[in-house]
């Protein structure tokens, strides 16, 4: 199942449990990890992409081994709610996730998640060089936290 709308997400996901958040790039996809609880969510590794196949069986392990319930993947929508060809890819990226783990995603518009968690990231006086590495997964955690934050407090 693929939604927009939070609260068809959080219905298909009665009990709660641990979401797998996604940034998707076009050489990387940041990962994050939020409790079962919906309370907080914290950057995960950046996996370099490959073919559909390589990124699955990845996406696979991981969900597998943190026991993942449902997916967040963020949607590029431009400054004007509009759709380029990013968000486009996203949507098929949902697609096939959504055939390949079967699990509830939500797709959380990502406007600003990579400049917040720059600006995280430097308020914490991380270098240029560390950012570039991890700046995917801090943005996964910031789409992550904005989806939980409005699972879980009610203002779906």
């Amino acid at each position: 199942m693929i939604t927009e709308f939070a609260p068809d997400f959080a219905e298909a996901l009665p009990d709660g449990g641990v979401l797998l958040g996604l940034d998707l790039g076009t050489k990387t996809i940041g990962t994050a990890i939020c409790d079962a609880g919906w309370r907080f969510a914290t950057n995960g590794k950046t996996i370099q992409r490959g073919k559909w196949g390589r990124d699955r069986d990845t996406l696979k392990e991981l969900i597998a081994a943190r026991e993942v319930k449902g997916l967040v993947l963020g949607l590029p929508r431009n400054m004007d709610g509009s759709e380029g060809p990013r968000a486009q890819a996203s949507r098929a990226f949902a697609r096939n996730a959504d055939k390949a783990f079967g699990l509830p995603l939500l797709l959380w518009d990502e406007r600003w998640s990579t400049q917040s968690a720059e600006a995280a990231m430097i308020g914490q006086d991380m270098s240029r060089a560390k950012r570039a590495t991890s700046i995917d997964s801090h943005a996964a955690a910031v789409i992550l936290q904005g989806a939980v934050d409005r699972l879980a407090g009610g203002v779906i």
